[in-house]
């Protein structure tokens, strides 16, 4: 592991930028105003900070500015109605309740409106420890309406002196992921390699490129002054998003029978030398990504141009000694990756000199495209709330079994002599989530990092015993703590144990001890209540709604297909469909993937058909990656060649995966394919196949024939992929169990 580009990354990575703003917005108030002997008031300040810097996710500005305004004034709200309501027990309780469910409900508008809504949930909690009355309980929530405004001013500051830090830092992020699916696919080239270990990765890496690419098209496109290419930096900005997509697609069409090319090689070096440039590619392009989010030019890399280069003079020499008819397929197969390795090679490069935001190199004219079309719009309609109230929504039983746990530890908390009871409850908000495998996660986590987090406190307070220092310590510990907290809840907690422990050594060192006390056991509560309500009450399990994943995916790649094989048909498609459907085809493929990941770390009983839905999930994989490869041929090939019958080839495929649409919606049929007219399409690429095979054994290297096979051998071979896989898929009646 390269230690030093991966202290770049994150110290370049809008993480830490986060984690670095959400201190100074949550701290200096505090110090502000405890220097002036107000600690108090600078306390409930920061309060409103820490609620204000929770829907302020990465996003388009004028997102994160509205949402910001919204939590300022519900936290207002709640901190007023909650200091109100604390007075009887019995109020409080209907209170909690009522917020629970409100708060919960209000995440059917998506994940800003959750980060609302948990931020309205901790300060209600946050409420329930003191007890204020008349205008102190009304200046109290103003203070914390003065610190949500104080944080909303920070940070919309901070975006006004670096517009495109925010889209340079997504951009390098979403690159950075590409060059590890990149990486991760390079092991299909080793010796007895793991094909299910791979893709298991692959799964991994694809989720995590969907989400980045989601989150860059989110600040692109909905950013309409970048989109308008004002500036060079913006333009360069649209033009490397547009290209690592176009890229990622290039990397998913590198894919081949490597059974075929491991049966024939295996015995050779040239398989391990082409992963060893494949490799030095996704190093490259790792870099490249640093660059674009340390708004760095990126050097470039010479000796990889040089690796290839030497690749492919090796191959054309091992082709030459080697070459015979019973392996001319598989040299067919390893050149057409070669071709493809070049390709992207030239598109890194590019990559790399868009990173000098030169207006020479950035002269690129790109297809005109609806850019309103690829990103998801969210209205903010009564509708959508009304339509979720309903046990069948996975929104509703989450808040209902919310409300019922939060209660159950608002009571647990009355009979407990804690002085810090509220964790208790907000551990279960926190972990509490509306599928059973995150909320076990977070159970999990929240538990080891509680624990070792205390560990680290005490170690911290054992051997510092400095309060200058303990502080700065501690600074350092929110820094980290809200760096990770998005990302990695388990380095969030194992930091933010520590910060809290030494805050309240530092404001309170007689207490320090039940502080501890109080952390571990009121975790360890929560975390039981958390469990039992995760699987008693409305469990939500992803078998029971994984079959809408398997339909949309299926839907989506015949989309994808269509779009890709239309000009087989005198079909022409305009670059914003056959973009849209390819990212249709990549999102769903993602969501897919992660269902599935989710449902493995449920209860084995409810792991439903978990054998035959891998099967399923790595089959799509391999079905989208061959169209992509299709996609990547037809640029070139001759679609007026009448000889061989595509057109009768798209029909058939497109029959083939609306007979598996239809067995995943109950109550629809599908047409039987022709098998015949199949038959004979691939009965003419054998008859050449085999032609080609009699003039290597008769010592013809170079004719007709090889032009006329190099041509239409890859194109049928992607159709007999796709063929084979849709068969296979027909084969599993997945929608019958």
């Amino acid at each position: 592991m390269d230690y030093l580009k991966q202290y770049r990354s994150f110290v370049n990575s809008y993480y830490l930028s986060e984690g670095v703003r959400i201190t100074i917005g949550v701290a200096l108030p505090a110090i502000i105003l405890g220097y002036f002997h107000n600690l108090s008031s600078g306390i409930m300040v920061s309060l409103g900070a820490l609620c204000a810097s929770l829907p302020d996710n990465a996003g388009p500005i004028h997102h994160r500015r509205n949402a910001m305004m919204v939590c300022a004034v519900v936290v207002f709200m709640v901190s007023l109605i909650t200091g109100m309501a604390s007075s009887s027990p019995f109020v409080l309780g209907i209170t909690i309740l009522i917020f629970c469910f409100v708060f919960a409900m209000i995440g059917v508008y998506g994940s800003r409106a959750t980060s609302i809504g948990m931020a309205a949930l901790l300060m209600m909690v946050l409420n329930l420890e003191g007890r204020h009355y008349g205008w102190e309980l009304f200046f109290n929530s103003v203070y914390i309406l003065c610190g949500s405004a104080w944080y909303m001013l920070l940070s919309l500051s901070i975006y006004s002196f670096r517009p495109y830090k925010l889209v340079q830092q997504a951009l390098g992020e979403c690159i950075q992921s590409t060059a590890d699916y990149l990486h991760t696919r390079a092991y299909f080239y080793e010796k007895r390699n793991d094909y299910t270990k791979i893709y298991n990765q692959l799964f991994d890496n694809q989720i995590a490129v969907h989400q980045k690419q989601e989150l860059v098209r989110e600040l692109l496109f909905k950013s309409r002054d970048i989109v308008k290419e004002s500036t060079t930096i913006g333009r360069a900005l649209v033009i490397l998003f547009l290209d690592i997509v176009d890229l990622f697609e290039r990397i998913i069409a590198s894919h081949q029978d490597y059974d075929l090319l491991h049966k024939i090689f295996d015995n050779k070096s040239i398989l391990e030398k082409f992963k060893q440039v494949i490799v030095s590619m996704s190093d490259e392009l790792d870099g490249i990504g640093i660059a674009v989010k340390s708004n760095e030019t990126y050097p470039g890399n010479a000796n990889l141009s040089a690796e290839i280069n030497k690749l492919a003079a090796y191959f054309e020499e091992f082709r030459d000694k080697t070459r015979t008819a019973e392996n001319v397929e598989a040299f067919i197969s390893l050149r057409q990756i070669l071709k493809n390795i070049e390709d992207m090679a030239l598109r890194i490069n590019t990559l790399g000199k868009y990173t000098s935001y030169d207006k020479a190199v950035i002269k690129k004219q790109r297809q005109k495209l609806d850019y309103d079309e690829f990103v998801a719009h969210q209205h903010i309609e009564p509708k959508l709330l009304l339509e979720n109230l309903s046990v069948q929504s996975s929104v509703f039983r989450h808040s209902i079994r919310l409300c019922i746990a939060t209660l159950a530890g608002f009571i647990v908390s009355q009979f407990f002599p804690f002085r810090h009871s509220y964790w208790i409850l907000l551990t279960i908000i926190v972990i509490i989530k509306p599928g059973y495998s995150l909320t076990k996660k977070r159970n999990t986590e929240r538990l080891i990092g509680t624990i070792a987090g205390a560990l680290i406190g005490i170690a911290a307070l054992y051997f510092i015993k400095e309060k200058a220092a303990l502080f700065v310590l501690m600074i350092i510990f929110m820094i980290g703590a809200y760096s990770f907290m998005r990302t990695k809840y388990l380095v969030f907690v194992l930091l933010m144990t520590p910060y809290v422990l030494l805050l309240f050594r530092l404001l309170s060192p007689n207490n320090f001890q039940m502080v501890i006390n109080d952390r571990i056991i009121d975790t360890l509560i929560g975390s039981a209540i958390a469990f039992l309500a995760n699987i008693f009450l409305f469990p939500s399990w992803e078998h029971e709604q994984i079959n809408d994943y398997m339909f949309k995916m299926i839907e989506a790649n015949l989309s994808y297909f269509d779009n890709v094989a239309g000009p087989l048909l005198n079909q022409e498609k305009s670059a914003t469909q056959y973009k849209l459907s390819r990212k249709k085809a990549f999102v769903s493929l993602a969501n897919l993937t992660d269902a599935f990941n989710r449902m493995l770390s449920e209860p084995k009983n409810k792991q439903k058909n978990a054998q035959q839905l891998h099967q399923f999930v790595v089959s799509n994989h391999m079905l989208t990656s061959h169209i992509a490869t299709l996609a990547y041929y037809m640029p070139g090939f001759d679609k007026n060649n009448s000889t061989y019958d595509f057109p009768a080839a798209v029909k058939a495929v497109e029959l083939k995966l609306k007979t598996v649409l239809a067995m995943l919606a109950p109550g629809k049929k599908g047409e039987k394919t022709n098998e015949s007219d199949w038959r004979i399409f691939n009965l003419k690429i054998d008859e050449l196949a085999e032609k080609r095979k009699r003039e290597l054994k008769a010592g013809i290297f170079e004719s007709e024939t090889k032009k006329e096979l190099s041509n239409v051998k890859p194109v049928a071979d992607q159709f007999n992929f796709i063929m084979g896989i849709a068969t296979n898929l027909e084969k599993m009646e997945m929608g019958k169990n």
